[in-house]
């Protein structure tokens, strides 16, 4: 399987990384704009190093192109990929607009391509097992979910995160795993309300769901967090609780209801799942599908529902009033 990268920075560099220690993979290329990120990382992964895609097209034979460009550009090349015949590997958010992200899905399947969108946060090990216990029946019916994912404000380093019409947000760039996470597991959406405060410094918004089930996720993204990254996830069910914290040395705990001798609400049944690197989980899988013609965990129009709900939220902030799905 011949796979290009385009796009250098944070996510292409990991992209790129992952891919040429795969076995059965050969990295045939990377390109970047800026010349010297993709030298850098070319050095780094075995490869060849283009200036632009058209380039790293014109010289390559890839199978797979990944996409890991800003992601104001993702339609951009996404279509340009698809259009070249090849499968793609897109970072989230698919796009900033919902029309953007259909037309896209569209495209690819008229090409006869796959896109897959890198929602990393169902390949965690702490919130696949999450979502196991749930689907499992181990906490009754989940009535109330909270999650939250803060950290520094990646606009201090790279400044296209800062304007809005570029990265669509806190809550398109990196809400956007949790809203993704929560539809996967507790199904589709009623209806949307947030709160959003923006300023130079930070961007910290609050979302509440309600799904058809009737169950309730309140979410929190903050860029601008003073601490260190982390995040977190909650899921209150009638018999029981499941919850993940980044920050807790065993990130997932579950208590289960159960009778107990002194009467107590709860019998605390501890999990820790074996870590590996989502990333790595996250690609192989998608080259899987790829290879044996099966659907990925995660498929485009997954991305392109969670980007809807993003948007709903989005225009929750503008009105001041939910917003029905």
């Amino acid at each position: 399987m011949k796979i290009a990268v385009v796009g250098c920075g944070g996510m292409g560099r990991v992209h790129a990384l992952e891919f040429a220690k795969m076995p059965n993979v050969e990295l045939v290329g990377v390109c970047d704009i800026v010349p010297e990120l993709a030298e850098s990382l070319a050095r780094q992964t075995g490869t060849s190093a283009f200036a632009s895609f058209d380039a790293m097209m014109s010289s390559v034979k890839a199978d797979i192109v990944s996409v890991a460009v800003p992601s104001y550009l993702h339609k951009e090349l996404v279509i340009q990929v698809a259009a070249a015949g090849k499968h793609v590997i897109c970072e989230k958010p698919i796009a900033l607009n919902v029309e953007d992200a259909e037309e896209m899905v569209r495209v690819c399947e008229a090409n006869g391509v796959q896109l897959f969108v890198g929602h990393v946060v169902r390949f965690f090990p702490e919130y696949a097992q999450i979502k196991h216990q749930i689907d499992a029946g181990q906490i009754g019916k989940v009535g109330v979910a909270n999650a939250k994912r803060v950290g520094a404000h990646p606009g201090n380093v790279k400044a296209w995160y800062k304007d809005t019409d570029k990265s669509g947000g806190v809550i398109v760039d990196l809400m956007v795993h949790d809203i993704d996470f929560m539809r996967w597991t507790l199904g589709e959406v009623k209806s949307v309300y947030a709160m959003n405060k923006y300023d130079d410094d930070m961007d910290y918004a609050l979302v509440t769901i309600v799904f058809e089930s009737g169950a309730v996720a309140n979410m929190e993204g903050f860029w601008g967090y003073p601490g260190s990254f982390h995040y977190a996830a909650e899921f209150a069910g009638t018999a029981g609780l499941v919850q993940s914290d980044s920050l807790k040395a065993q990130s997932l705990q579950i208590r289960k209801s159960g009778a107990e001798a002194d009467g107590g609400n709860f019998v605390e049944i501890p999990q820790s799942p074996g870590y590996r690197n989502p990333y790595t989980v996250e690609l192989e899988h998608f080259i899987g599908c790829i290879r044996d013609g099966i659907e990925p965990i995660v498929t485009a129009w997954d991305a392109c529902r969670a980007l809807k709900i993003a948007a709903a939220a989005q225009e929750s902030i503008r009105t001041g009033k939910a917003v029905l799905l």
